[in-house]
């Protein structure tokens, strides 16, 4: 179900950020049934979102090549994106999925739309742009996603779970904590919420880079990650909460020992006869684009920056979960 209005300069979209913007939306009341579903989005740099709306310079843009600009004036392409834009060209807002974001300068929250990133303006898009799509047009409901991501944080020991023993990492913690937030404030946040009731109806992973680094957070990255999921769906009373692992997918099938040491691992969690039917591992490495043709030529760990990258991990892993879901209602 997809529902959205286009009107410049709602003050709702973000909040306590003063950002510059050509889209917004009307938060309309709409049908949506309850209850909420909620989808938390964890993981770091690449789920907080690098992917380039708009940005041009020559020099530190590549001239915008690889922006979600340039792929939907692209003929061949812009089919795919048509429903990022309304008739007037104005980037669309969906009223009927909203996101929310803290980040180091104020919190983001609203309809979904471009700009849900780390960054303090509406430059870039993470995987929760075409995420938020797919699974809002599947969902007849209010859907909203709580985004908890930060750059440079690894799972053996930042998002350590308290079943892998040791100390539990802080954003771990910080993650479980900025959900009870999120939900304890959905009333005031999302005004038009119907008030009757949400669930936490799936969990997204995306990271993997930095334990890739370190011989022993390879070792035990496949037991963490399943103890992640053991542990947040402990914590939100889920025993079968669905959940989608993005592939550590920088640079395409080519990948030196220790990169495919952690695709390996995340691929044997989801694979574990435990997880059957409602853990899901998504391939990324196809959605890789060339340097060349990207706006960030220096950041292979972010995929280059290219939005084309990002818009398609947030498709294919709202497919993948759009299909734990139905397969949850017997469908």
């Amino acid at each position: 179900m997809r529902t959205g209005t286009n009107v410049v300069g709602s003050a709702a979209l973000l909040i306590g950020l003063s950002l510059a913007t050509s889209a917004s939306t009307s938060l309309a009341q709409q049908g949506g049934k309850s209850p909420l579903k909620v989808f938390v989005l964890a993981g770091q740099s690449n789920m907080e979102g690098q992917g380039v709306v708009d940005l041009d310079h020559p020099q530190y843009y590549n001239g915008g090549k690889g922006t979600l600009k340039q792929v939907m004036e692209d003929p061949a392409k812009s089919e795919r994106f048509a429903h990022l834009k309304d008739a007037e060209g104005n980037w669309v807002a969906r009223d009927d999925v909203w996101v929310r974001f803290k980040i180091a300068g104020g919190l983001k929250k609203g309809p979904l739309t471009i700009g849900f990133t780390g960054y303090p303006d509406r430059h870039h898009i993470g995987p929760e742009l075409q995420f938020g799509h797919v699974v809002g047009d599947a969902l007849d409901a209010q859907v909203l996603l709580i985004k908890t991501a930060w750059g440079g944080k690894s799972l053996f020991t930042d998002f350590r779970p308290p079943s892998s023993g040791g100390q539990t990492g802080p954003y771990y913690e910080k993650m479980l904590e900025e959900v009870r937030e999120a939900l304890e404030n959905l009333a005031d946040d999302f005004p038009s919420w119907d008030g009757r009731g949400y669930e936490i109806a799936g969990f997204v992973w995306f990271q993997g880079w930095n334990d890739m680094y370190d011989a022993e957070a390879r070792a035990e990255y496949e037991q963490n990650l399943v103890n992640l999921i053991r542990d947040v769906r402990k914590v939100w009373g889920r025993p079968d909460l669905p959940v989608v692992i993005g592939e550590l997918g920088n640079g395409g099938p080519e990948a030196d020992s220790n990169m495919l040491a952690i695709r390996q691992a995340q691929a044997a969690a989801a694979a574990r006869p435990e997880f059957e039917g409602t853990v899901t591992f998504v391939k990324t490495t196809a959605f890789a684009r060339p340097r060349e043709q990207s706006p960030n030529v220096g950041h292979g760990h972010h995929w280059f920056g290219n939005a084309e990258s990002y818009f398609l991990i947030g498709d294919a892993m709202g497919q993948a979960m759009n299909k734990l879901l139905s397969a949850g209602r017997g469908q």
